[in-house]
């Protein structure tokens, strides 16, 4: 298995038919990645691009037929028999699964629950939409009981590719956030080389159509959805490349970066407070990989070490406001200093994630300045360790599913510097037992950390689920 050392831009991958250079298209990535029959599926994968295409297809077409309304006014795309849908096989499951399994994942850092409340109510109205929600709800069943052999959630899969295909053009909210939940059906089984692949669809309709973290209503909560995903696609690139949408796409038209941090707290909102943070990840990796990029591939980007250590700076300084800023919500409510990890609990959904993507970044900020102008630690927060360990237990001392999966590349950045078999053993548990709670590929990262530390775990090493009790 190689280790990916440095960044690599595959100067293929990213040319249309025409020789020309697109920015959404993905970078080769190196990974160990398990097989799976579904991701393989000639259907699946036929289906898969012919989605993909269908997004480029809209991005790149003249504007939109017409305007995006709001919820209230949605204009209906069809009737749909809700009761004729699901009187077929286990669908009335997948919807259960679904309101009760994935929402909450989608919605960890919407407290309005656009996914679980208000999309379910659209569908009733949107055919696409209705059998997106299937098709995740099935997907996230599969994985969780194992299905080798056949697969409801193809089907359904398919036949919201085939109901969205007419109605792209008129962006309304209902088809963006169907082609958001099947970004993220497909991330079930998505191999780390790919997990850009799937997602450079949904970014080029955002770019497109204008959609951002301000939009609004449905559709704001349908982008920062996205855009946990392109900030772990970041993160799996392993300094390579930052997220497909540029953090700068990310704000309101007339908003600078400069004023980011007034723009999110002016909406006096935990939520958007902890999407700041999100957004502070996409500002990290988009620094990490233009610095990578210009030290070892001499790319002229302007990132030479005057700038790096300016806007070093910068994104530590909107890191360190952020954690002393926190509204009450995102606090922890207990804090123990145990060993290995500390255990530190939170109340607030998206306190959970939003805490743990602040210390993945100072990690990866303290690991890029490292290399060039490395300082003793005066305060904790200087210290890689002190936030390797806040990532590592808040992992640990939290069990909400949709917090865990996207633990999964923080656990890996985390696990790269602990030394300790102990520190090691309880983090290969910890991403063992994401897989089995929610169906999450996770596993892969353990052999690439056993690979790091230079040994590998026994096969029937115990596994320990934590309690959701």
């Amino acid at each position: 298995m190689k280790q990916h050392k440095k960044p690599r831009v595959d100067r293929d991958a990213g040319e249309d038919a025409e020789g020309n250079i697109d920015p959404f298209l993905s970078p080769a990535t190196v990974s160990s990645w398990p097989f799976d029959p579904f991701a393989n599926d000639p259907d699946y994968l036929a289906s898969q691009e012919a989605l993909r295409s269908l997004l480029f297809t809209t991005a790149r077409s003249a504007a939109p037929t017409r305007v995006g309304t709001p919820i209230d006014g949605e204009e209906p795309t069809g009737e749909v028999n809700i009761k004729q849908v699901l009187s077929k096989g286990r669908r009335v499951q997948y919807l259960k699964n679904y309101t009760s399994q994935v929402a909450p994942w989608l919605d960890m850092f919407d407290s309005k629950r656009a996914f679980g409340i208000q999309l379910p109510a659209l569908a009733k109205e949107s055919p696409p939409l209705l059998y997106s929600i299937l098709a995740i709800g099935a997907r996230q069943q599969e994985r969780k009981e194992k299905t080798q052999i056949s697969f409801d959630s193809l089907e359904l899969y398919q036949e919201a590719i085939r109901l969205l295909t007419p109605l792209l053009s008129a962006r309304d909210t209902h088809v963006i956030a169907a082609c958001v939940i099947l970004c993220c059906l497909e991330m079930f089984s998505a191999s780390a080389q790919n997990w850009r692949h799937h997602l450079e669809g949904c970014a080029a309709v955002f770019e497109a159509f204008g959609v951002n973290g301000f939009s609004g209503n449905v559709l704001q909560a349908v982008f920062w959805c996205y855009a946990r995903m392109d900030v772990c696609g970041a993160f799996i690139s392993d300094g390579a490349e930052g997220t497909l949408l540029k953090p700068s796409q990310w704000l309101p038209p007339h908003v600078l970066e400069r004023d980011a941090g007034s723009c999110f707290r002016s909406f006096s909102s935990p939520d958007m407070y902890a999407n700041y943070a999100v957004y502070l990840s996409a500002k990290t990796c988009e620094l990490v990989s233009e610095r990578n990029k210009y030290l070892e591939l001499g790319i002229e980007n302007g990132c030479n070490t005057e700038q790096f250590n300016r806007r070093w700076d910068e994104i530590w300084e909107q890191l360190s406001d952020w954690a002393s800023g926190r509204p009450e919500e995102l606090m922890p409510v207990a804090t123990a200093n145990t060993l290995p990890f500390p255990h530190i609990l939170f109340a607030h959904w998206a306190a959970i994630s939003s805490n743990q993507l602040y210390h993945t970044s100072s990690v990866l900020l303290l690991t890029a300045r490292s290399k060039g102008r490395a300082t003793p630690a005066t305060v904790p927060t200087d210290s890689q360790i002190w936030h390797v360990k806040r990532i590592c237990g808040i992992s640990i001392s939290n069990p909400h599913e949709g917090c865990l999966n996207n633990a999964i590349q923080p656990l890996w950045i985390a696990g790269r510097l602990l030394s300790h078999i102990s520190e090691q053993a309880l983090v290969v548990k910890t991403i063992q037992s994401i897989e089995a709670l929610t169906g999450w590929t996770s596993t892969w990262r353990i052999r690439d950390l056993e690979h790091v530390w230079g040994y590998k775990f026994p096969i029937n090493f115990e596994l320990i689920v934590p309690s959701t009790q």
